[in-house]
């Protein structure tokens, strides 16, 4: 239970019409400071003092990364309840909220196509571009173990690019299925399923935010070099862990966190690498839990060290929590 002070300091908090603007945003994910001044025409320093009173009162919580600072709702059992009845009381078709709803809509369609045109650029060298970073061959044994003894009936490789995945995995799964955004890298990905003559994988144009057709479908489902590139993570791996069947296996791929910030510019990243505190906050939002985590120094001097984790299904007596 909290004490008196500390629901007052709640309410006051929350009690400013540009502080319930920033708490509308983050209901619907992860946001940057510069994500906030873009959509709300509002200037760097004004929105950092607004999100501070935020986060102060426990509404907000914020993860520095690099030169950016991400906040999301807090959602503890006081602080996240009272969010709640905020957003589900406040009139989103009120004519500042929408609009607001409305430039978070466009300025993430903005950067999906940023990130499309990246990939459809350099789809060609994609698999030497991601050897660079860690030594593959290791990183590669290991996902094969943690794909467990198998073989599994269904495999889901989203953000499948080039189908790497799809082709180290062929003897773990009884059917395969690849999805992503880019045609261009699904074409590469076709290409090479063909060669090695791996029949029981297929690719489909699909984007990881639309997985209805794949809800509770997969033994297996996979995240490799993926997260990155959103600006919240926690909705690529709620919609990943929707596809699970009860007893299903995720792994993710990833950076583990870096400095690298023109990696934001030249290669369309968003996140510049994952925490193992992070992904086990990600994981149990979305009913997970990290049953284990590698890393993988990289194999040159300017490369970026590598981890994967393994995610698995939260069971029913399991209390929840990081």
């Amino acid at each position: 239970m909290r004490q008196p002070q500390d629901i007052v300091l709640l309410l006051k908090a929350a009690g400013e019409i540009t502080r319930l603007r920033l708490l509308a945003l983050l209901v619907q994910g992860e946001l940057s400071v510069k994500d906030f001044t873009e959509i709300l025409g509002q200037s760097q320093p004004r929105i950092s003092r607004h999100l501070k009173l935020l986060a102060d009162a426990g509404l907000v919580t914020r993860h520095a990364e690099g030169a950016w600072a991400y906040y999301r709702l807090n959602r503890d059992r006081t602080s996240g309840a009272l969010a709640e009845w905020l957003m589900d009381h406040l009139d989103t078709d009120a004519s500042e909220l929408r609009r607001d709803l409305e430039k978070l809509s466009g300025l993430r369609a903005a950067q999906q196509e940023r990130a499309a045109t990246f990939f459809a650029t350099i789809a060609q060298s994609w698999d030497k571009l991601r050897s660079l970073h860690v030594a593959e061959s290791a990183l590669e044994t290991a996902i094969v173990a943690a794909a467990g003894q198998g073989p599994v009936e269904m495999f889901l490789d989203l953000g499948t690019g080039t189908g790497r995945m799809l082709e180290l995995l062929a003897g773990k799964y009884t059917q395969g299925i690849g999805l992503d955004s880019s045609r261009e890298m699904l074409s590469v990905a076709r290409a090479k399923l063909d060669a090695e003559g791996i029949e029981n994988a297929q690719v489909r144009l699909g984007n990881i935010t639309e997985l209805g057709d794949y809800h509770g479908s997969s033994d297996l489902v996979m995240l490799h070099q993926v997260l990155h590139y959103f600006d919240d993570p926690s909705i690529a791996i709620a919609h990943a862990a929707s596809c699970l069947k009860p007893e299903g296996r995720m792994l993710v791929v990833d950076f583990a966190p870096h400095d690298l910030e023109f990696l934001r510019s030249e290669q369309a990243h968003r996140r510049l690498g994952m925490s193992h505190e992070q992904m086990a906050l990600w994981a149990d939002a979305a009913g997970l839990s990290v049953a284990s985590c590698k890393s993988f120094p990289p194999s040159r001097e300017d490369g970026l060290t590598v981890c994967l984790w393994a995610l698995e299904t939260i069971k029913p007596n399991h209390t929840k929590g990081v």
